[in-house]
């Protein structure tokens, strides 16, 4: 006989609370975030790595740093091969500046003996060897410039290997890409790492995006922009706060078992996002309802 007033009370409190409660939420989902893993780009011995889980990082803050010791010395040898290139063209250099010099004294002198020879005060034969000689001067030049084109063109090559070096060094220094909450730590200083392993993970939890899946029948009653509701479970009650629809997929796909939508009938549904302002309490893969304000 008790057990059967136990049982009534509880089917009238639940009476109760659903005649209270008639009202259904139009979207069921849980709350997401997008988030970034961040991965070494070097490989070598981790210097340091100052994030924690749970901190909040600014954009651009250096937070890691791969050993740069050995590229370091890489670059250093071949900035002193680069001197000893290039001291190799010292003499070449200093024969063009002479043959240059050379040259334009050349051209003065042509330049004279054309004037002469305009006003009949120069023969066709001076003309000759004046315009001869700055021929001559010209070719030796191109085959002096010639003679130095392996060496200048070692000298690019030591450049781009020394720029290649110093993209590679710029890359051992890990920035942190956005302001953000630490959510996973995946490495600890002096531990050797390679290109590509995760260091941690970061998301930005100031605004939060809420998944909820409509049926069919609902997708005339929103659109993108459009301001609804979104409640959380808070204790006896419900916390309310502002969402607004951000993006609403374009194909139906089957009711996820952990979804209830507002018609449990209805096989496919549609996924809605909805971008909801965080005051600190909502959390990644917190459930939560969207209510279209009528």
């Amino acid at each position: 006989m008790k057990n059967i007033k136990i049982l009534f009370l509880t089917v009238l409190a639940g009476s109760l609370f659903s005649c209270s409660n008639g009202e259904k939420a139009d979207g069921y989902g849980n709350f997401e975030a997008t988030e970034i893993t961040i991965s070494s780009e070097a490989n070598g011995k981790l210097e340091f790595l100052s994030v924690e889980e749970g901190e909040i990082l600014e954009k651009g803050v250096v937070v890691a740093l791969v050993d740069t010791l050995q590229l370091y010395l890489n670059k250093q040898q071949l900035l002193a091969s680069k001197e000893t290139v290039a001291s190799k063209s010292g003499g070449v250099w200093s024969q063009v500046s002479v043959l240059n010099q050379q040259l334009q004294t050349a051209k003065t002198e042509q330049e004279r003996i054309q004037n002469m020879f305009a006003e009949n005060a120069a023969t066709k034969r001076q003309l000759d060897q004046a315009n001869s000689q700055v021929d001559v001067l010209k070719k030796q030049i191109q085959n002096v410039e010639v003679q130095n084109s392996p060496i200048v063109n070692e000298v690019k090559s030591i450049d781009a290997k020394v720029a290649q070096i110093e993209e590679q060094i710029a890359k051992c220094k890990i920035a942190n890409p956005i302001k953000g909450t630490v959510l996973t730590k995946y490495a600890e200083p002096d531990e050797i790492v390679s290109f590509g392993k995760p260091l941690y993970k970061i998301a930005d939890l100031d605004e939060m995006t809420l998944r909820v899946y409509v049926s069919e029948t609902q997708l005339p009653n929103i659109k993108i922009g459009q301001q609804v509701t979104v409640k959380i479970d808070s204790g006896e009650e419900m916390k309310d706060y502002k969402g607004t629809i951000s993006w609403i997929s374009a194909s139906a796909e089957f009711t996820p078992k952990i979804i209830q939508t507002k018609e449990e009938r209805v096989n496919l549904v549609f996924a809605v996002k909805v971008t909801v302002k965080n005051d600190g309490s909502l959390k990644i893969g917190m459930p939560a309802e969207m209510w279209i304000s009528e």
